[in-house]
């Protein structure tokens, strides 16, 4: 991966529209390496959230709490919570007080799984910059954020 402007093969009308252009650009390759080492665990980029969510919890949380600690938002969590119980990674479990409220935990096979899944390309990708301009991309992100 080079250039933006090359891999694109584009020309941009100001350097906000190519930051932002290259932003997303660089996101979905964070991704896309990421979906590729998660591949022999079977398990996507957005269940690893859960999991690893669920862990640092240390406790049964809610639904709603695991949906607004995720990274990458998305609308199909119940899907893939579906999909980590039938895995029996994680288990659900319902409010006694509230019918409506879910609660989900981590089981002990989602832990194990957690503690085998090794990255190696992200750490390298990352390890191109210094402390000192991962401070900085960090800071410059937190402030495109608002």
């Amino acid at each position: 991966m080079g250039e933006f402007s090359k891999e694109v093969n584009a020309t941009f009308d100001s350097d906000y529209v190519k930051a932002m252009l290259n932003l997303k650009y660089t996101a979905n390759y964070i991704n896309t390496v990421t979906n590729k080492e998660l591949e022999p665990y079977q398990i996507s980029s957005a269940q690893y959230n859960i999991l690893r969510i669920l862990r640092g919890a240390k406790k049964p949380i809610t639904m709603k709490l695991v949906k607004e600690r995720m990274i990458e938002k998305s609308p199909n969590t119940t899907r893939l919570t579906d999909k980590l119980c039938e895995k029996e990674l994680i288990e659900r479990v319902r409010c006694e007080n509230d019918r409506r409220a879910v609660y989900v935990s981590i089981t002990e096979k989602g832990l194990q799984l957690l503690s085998q899944i090794v990255f190696a390309e992200i750490p390298k990708l990352m390890q191109q910059l210094t402390e000192e301009e991962a401070v900085l991309l960090n800071n410059l992100l937190d402030k495109v954020r608002g």
